[in-house]
C-alpha cells in the first residue's frame, strides 16, 4: 500500500483530523490515536453497533489506540520518544497548547528534524481569531457560507454536512502528502498550519464574482447553482417527493423539453439565471407535480439528462451501485462500514476491522518502547497512561 511504513500520532478529535488519520490507515500508515482518560468523544456519541458507536466505527478504524496524560512529565516522555520514531504528527488542539505541553513542532523537530508535524484548528495559528474556539458551524458562518443557505428571505439552514470539517481534513492530507514528497529529496520536514476557515474559503471560487466585481454578495436566485437555473433545480413530485435536474446544458435541456414537447421553451434555458428562466422553472414545477418520484426517475433515466431522486440518508445507504464500487462494504464483524472512496488500482487499499477499545493499545507501545511489566504497571498506578 502506498503508506506503508509512514508512522503517525494522532492528536485530534471529531472529524478533520481522525478522517484523513482513516484514509491514511486505510492506505498502510500505521496510525497511533493519543488519547486522554475520558477518549476520543466520538466513542461516545450516537448510538453504537457492536460495541462501538457508528461515527467511531467510521473515522477510528485501524488505528491504535494509547492512553496517555500528557500534563505528567513521564507522559510527555512517553510522547516524545514516540515523535522520534514518527513521520506525522497531527493535533487540533487550540493554538499554544501544544507549546505548553512542551511536545510542539519546535520541540520535536529539534529532536526529528524529519518531523512533518500538522495542526488543525478552527482559525489558523496566527491572527486575531486564532484562540476564538469553533466548530464547523462558526467556520461555515465566518466565511459566507452558510449565508449560500438563506433565500427568499428566509434565516440560512444548518448546513447538511460538516463541510468546514472535511475541508479541513481533506486538504491537511494534501499538504501532508506534499511535505512526504518533498522531505524524500531535503530530508527535512515542516510544519503545517492548517483553519477549517482557510480550507473551506478556498472552495468558493464558483460563487465570489459579483464579490470581486462589484462589492456586492451575490443574488442567490440569479445564480445558477443556487436556484437561478431552471435545470439546476430541485422540483416536488405528485407524492410530495423531489428530484433534481443537476445539468443545464443545452444537450441536456432539449432531451428534456424535446420530450415534454416544449420545445419553445429551449431558447428561455439560453437567458441569464434567474426571473428570465421563471417560465420553465413555472412548467416544470407544474409537470413534475403530475406524476410520483418513482414513476418519473424510470422515465428520466431514458433519456440521457443530469438528474436525481432526492434520496433520504437510508434509501441512499440502502443503492446498489455504493456496493459494486465498495463504498459501503462488511467487515469482518458482519457490519456494514463506509470503505475508503481513495482508489489505486495496483496499490488498492487494505481496510482494517480493528476498533482499539481506550488504552487497548498502550501496553504494547510502551513495551515497544522498552518498558518492562513493572515498569508499565507504574505508569498506570501513578495516572500516566
Amino acid at each position: 500500500m502506498k503508506l506503508n511504513g509512514i508512522k503517525v500520532l494522532d492528536l485530534s478529535r471529531f472529524l478533520p483530523g481522525p478522517y484523513m488519520g482513516l484514509l491514511m490507515a486505510d492506505h498502510g500508515a500505521e496510525v497511533i490515536k493519543i488519547e486522554n482518560f475520558e477518549g476520543e468523544p466520538t466513542r461516545h456519541l450516537g448510538p453504537k453497533v457492536a460495541g462501538f458507536s457508528a461515527y467511531f466505527r467510521n473515522t477510528q478504524r485501524g488505528k491504535l489506540s494509547l492512553r496517555l496524560n500528557l500534563k505528567a512529565n513521564e507522559g510527555r516522555d512517553i510522547f516524545l520518544q514516540l515523535a522520534d520514531q514518527t513521520d506525522v504528527i497531527i493535533d487540533s488542539f487550540r493554538p499554544g497548547v501544544v507549546d505548553r505541553l512542551d511536545i510542539g513542532y519546535a520541540a520535536i523537530s529539534e529532536r526529528n528534524p524529519r518531523i512533518i508535524y500538522c495542526s488543525l484548528s478552527a482559525f489558523g495559528q496566527e491572527g486575531s481569531l486564532a484562540q476564538r474556539p469553533s466548530h464547523d458551524v462558526g467556520a461555515q458562518a465566518l466565511t459566507g457560507t452558510l449565508s449560500l443557505m438563506q433565500q427568499d428571505g428566509r434565516p440560512p439552514s444548518l448546513p447538511a454536512s460538516p463541510t468546514a470539517d472535511v475541508a479541513l481534513g481533506s486538504l491537511a492530507l494534501v499538504g501532508i502528502l506534499m511535505a512526504l514528497y518533498r522531505r524524500e529529496k531535503t530530508g527535512i520536514g515542516d510544519f503545517i498550519d492548517m483553519s477549517m476557515t482557510d480550507s473551506l474559503m478556498s472552495w468558493n471560487p464558483h460563487i465570489i464574482s459579483s464579490v470581486l466585481a462589484e462589492g456586492e454578495a451575490p443574488e442567490l436566485e440569479n445564480e445558477r447553482l443556487y436556484g437561478g437555473a431552471a435545470f439546476y433545480n430541485v422540483y416536488r413530485t405528485s407524492d410530495d417527493r423531489h428530484l433534481v435536474l443537476s445539468g443545464a446544458e443545452m444537450n441536456f435541456v432539449e432531451n428534456l423539453l424535446n420530450a415534454l414537447q416544449r420545445p419553445d421553451l429551449i431558447e428561455v434555458c439560453k437567458r441569464p439565471w434567474g426571473p428570465a428562466q421563471d417560465p420553465v422553472k413555472e412548467f416544470l414545477n407544474e409537470t413534475f407535480a403530475t406524476r410520483s418520484l418513482l414513476e418519473w426517475d424510470r422515465w428520466l433515466g431514458t433519456l440521457g439528462i443530469c438528474y436525481a431522486p432526492v434520496l433520504n440518508l437510508n434509501e441512499a445507504w440502502q443503492q446498489e451501485y455504493l456496493r459494486e464500487r465498495g463504498m459501503i462494504s462488511v467487515g469482518s464483524d458482519g457490519v456494514e462500514r463506509l470503505d475508503t472512496p481513495v482508489r489505486f488500482k495496483n496499490e488498492p487499499a487494505q481496510i482494517s476491522d480493528k476498533l482499539a477499545e481506550l488504552g487497548a493499545d498502550t501496553d504494547a507501545l510502551l513495551e515497544r518502547l522498552g518498558y518492562d511489566a513493572q515498569q508499565r504497571q507504574a505508569l498506570k498506578d501513578k495516572g500516566v497512561c
